[in-house]
């Protein structure tokens, strides 16, 4: 299994990059290996410096580099040497087996709708996250932040990509999907929920419980996956780093609160296309960087796209 990762996206690159592509090289199966494209001279120097045989890994050297703050789309088609743009090059070629990235999240989503081919029948694609519950176990947000701007239909189909998600990667048989709503009852929230509500309730594509209210989102007594936009579902996910950050300031320790660390999950994956793409936190550490490629891998272990397909073609 090839595993690409870009080294030159996010804020620490390419040192974290690198650190936690190091990491994982001690981590992953025997059957995975690890592609490393960006700037190999810097690639190589790193390794190094921490006594590693950059041999272990296949670099692949770009000469361009996409920043955080550059526009997505611009970006994307003038820098085609860029180690994000070669690294979805390459997995649309079937070069790759996965893509990895802490990069641009704009360009992420650029890559994956503009390269890689949508699952038949997605109409967009979706990020998610699993966030802790009290319970111990996970709910599944999405979308968090690929499409601010949703249709009711968008949101419909979010709950079947997360219901398929969830039960291939979290082993969840049966799948409860709610819609985040301002109250519980169906006629609460704006147009959009509302009529997402409407498609939902009648839905024999999952297993809907009907809306939950954000106080009730780590409680874990309603929802296995919880279908919001991109606006909303991102600004969760920012308060739960960020009530994380605060606790960590406090000296707080606690079982479930320590579970916010966004470090733990690595990265989130992109639902809905043709190929495993894992986007990281712009800010991940070696550990985050290590937990992304490893998430990768698990995608490919579990043949996520395969099941995807599969299911949506039932669909």
């Amino acid at each position: 299994m090839k595993i690409g990762l870009d080294v030159m996206g996010g804020d620490y690159a390419p040192q974290n990059i690198v650190l936690g592509a190091i990491d994982a090289f001690h981590r992953l199966g025997r059957d995975s290996e690890i592609y490393l494209l960006g700037d190999q001279i810097k690639i190589t120097e790193i390794c190094r410096q921490q006594g590693f045989d950059p041999g272990n890994f296949s670099i692949v050297h770009c000469s361009q580099t996409i920043k955080m703050d550059e526009h997505p789309v611009k970006a994307y088609q003038k820098k085609s040497d860029s180690s994000v743009v070669v690294g979805f090059n390459m997995l649309a070629k079937g070069q790759l087996d996965a893509l990895a990235s802490a990069g641009n999240t704009g360009v992420m989503l650029t890559g994956s709708v503009q390269t890689l081919r949508t699952l038949p029948g997605v109409i967009r694609p979706c990020i998610s996250c699993e966030m802790p519950m009290v319970s111990g176990k996970n709910v599944l947000l999405l979308d968090v932040g690929f499409n601010t701007d949703c249709k009711p239909d968008y949101l419909y189909q979010f709950g079947i990509l997360g219901s398929i998600y969830a039960r291939e990667m979290m082993g969840i048989e049966r799948p409860r999907v709610a819609l985040l709503n301002i109250g519980e009852e169906e006629e609460k929230g704006n147009m959009v929920v509302k009529e997402a509500y409407k498609l939902m309730v009648d839905s024999i594509d999952f297993n809907f419980v009907g809306n939950i209210e954000a106080n009730r989102l780590f409680a874990g007594d309603i929802a296995d996956v919880l279908v919001t936009d991109g606006f909303v579902g991102n600004i969760c996910l920012k308060q739960a780093e960020g009530m994380y950050d605060l606790i960590q300031r406090l000296d707080v320790r606690n079982e479930f609160l320590d579970r916010f660390n966004y470090e733990i999950y690595g990265g989130t994956p992109v639902l809905g296309v043709s190929a495993p793409v894992i986007i990281g936190h712009g800010a991940s550490s070696p550990v985050a960087i290590s937990n992304m490629i490893a998430q990768a891998e698990r995608a490919l272990n579990n043949k996520l796209i395969e099941k995807f397909k599969e299911a949506m073609s039932y669909e």
